[in-house]
């Protein structure tokens, strides 16, 4: 038997199932990974992402540190940039057809993805793969064999087009294409895993089922949960608002994080951190024992994800300042200066709030104003029609809410 670097089949196995929603098949996972221990040959774990927007918000996260997780175990990670299937577009959970993207959009995003990646996985151990590499170059000869290889009805039961069909909205044939392209990904890359979320699973056992017909043996495939947002109900999403992105400030990711319901803390940690079951499990038992109150647990966690994609320090800082505002009613170690120039005459609080960010639109900045949410050095301000004087110099504190606060220089 090959001398190994990895560890019994069994620890690896309750890692890796650590916050996992299903794995088709385990038993399947389990001869992989001991085929792995008598070879001392790693896995080829595979995660496909398609650069669709720039930036990546904790929920993006999950998959990727998941795949961290086999890193960790000595297995190969393998990160795909699906830089020619997003051309094409994902049809899962569409409702209708959306217009692909141009490959100068996709390639703009994926220059931001794979810094934000590398905050989680080592880029040292891991196989950065773009899948134009290998499906540019696919004759039209090799696109009808590999539709050979899949029925129409099959694709047609997949729930996104059923239910498209049955309302009588349109299916473009590109569509089509899009599963049978992911799987043929998993062919080329001989993947032995592959990773994805749960509304992924029809993509992902195409693969094992167009790799059984290239000749190869079925990946294993592990879906991850959907996160679910700040609010605590949806899933975390940019376009809900209930997200945090994992290039925000340090301050502005603590306060969101602090602010989840207390029944989202452990589903955060099981998915947002490398803690191990029973890690996991030893914190529990101190809150349930009365030793720890739920929100110092919030706070670690907090430090714990802002430590990952900032630094210890940042996240210590990070910490400090939400103590300092929230349980001391302090003002924040760093509030940021913003200037004017004095020979503006008058302006509306209103206008300042969203000339500097503070606020989205005019409208938005009223109502916090008539809501009490707004303070002028220490003073809550409910006019929505007060004006600064910007004839004379001097600076003023702006408190917006619970988190945000800004110097006006008046200069």
């Amino acid at each position: 038997m090959a001398e190994t670097k990895f560890k019994p089949v069994a620890e690896q196995l309750t890692y890796l199932n650590k916050g996992a929603a299903e794995i088709i098949r385990e038993e399947e996972l389990r001869a992989k990974l001991e085929r792995s221990l008598k070879t001392g040959k790693p896995l080829r774990a595979k995660l496909g992402l398609d650069p669709t927007a720039p930036d990546l918000h904790l929920g993006h996260t999950v998959v990727i540190r998941k795949l961290k997780h086999f890193q960790d175990l000595g297995h190969t990670a393998v990160f795909l940039i699906g830089d020619f299937t997003a051309m094409v577009g994902d049809p899962t959970g569409q409702s209708e057809t959306r217009p692909p993207l141009s490959r100068e959009q996709v390639n703009a995003n994926a220059k931001t993805y794979l810094d934000q990646v590398f905050k989680i996985l080592d880029p040292q151990r891991t196989e950065v793969r773009r899948n134009s590499e290998w499906l540019d170059k696919l004759t039209s000869y090799d696109i009808v064999r590999l539709c050979a290889k899949y029925r129409v009805a099959r694709m047609l039961e997949r729930e996104d087009f059923h239910s498209r069909l049955t309302n009588q909205q349109p299916i473009s044939m590109h569509e089509l294409l899009y599963p049978l392209l992911m799987a043929y990904d998993s062919v080329v890359l001989e993947a032995d895993v592959e990773l994805g979320a749960t509304e992924q699973k029809f993509n992902l056992l195409m693969g094992r089922e167009i790799q059984r017909e290239y000749g190869q043996e079925s990946q294993a495939c592990m879906m991850m949960p959907i996160l679910v947002g700040l609010d605590g109900q949806r899933k975390m999403s940019k376009s809900l608002g209930n997200y945090v992105g994992i290039t925000e400030p340090p301050d502005e990711v603590f306060g969101k994080l602090m602010s989840i319901p207390d029944s989202l803390t452990w589903p955060y940690y099981d998915l947002l951190t490398d803690r191990k079951p029973e890690e996991i499990a030893a914190i529990k038992k101190e809150v349930s024992s009365g030793k720890m109150h739920p929100m110092d647990i919030k706070m670690r966690l907090a430090q714990e994800v802002i430590a990952g994609f900032h630094g210890v320090d940042a996240a210590l800082k990070a910490s400090e300042n939400f103590q300092r505002v929230f349980r001391e009613r302090q003002t924040p170690a760093d509030i940021p200066e913003n200037y004017i120039g004095s020979e503006q005459g008058k302006m509306r609080l209103s206008r300042v709030l969203v000339r500097f960010d503070a606020a989205p639109s005019r409208a938005e900045a009223e109502r916090l104003i008539k809501q009490g949410a707004v303070e002028i050095d220490d003073a809550v301000v409910t006019d929505p029609t007060f004006e600064f004087d910007l004839n004379a110099r001097r600076k003023y504190l702006l408190k917006v809410g619970k988190k945000k606060f800004f110097h006006l220089v008046v200069q």
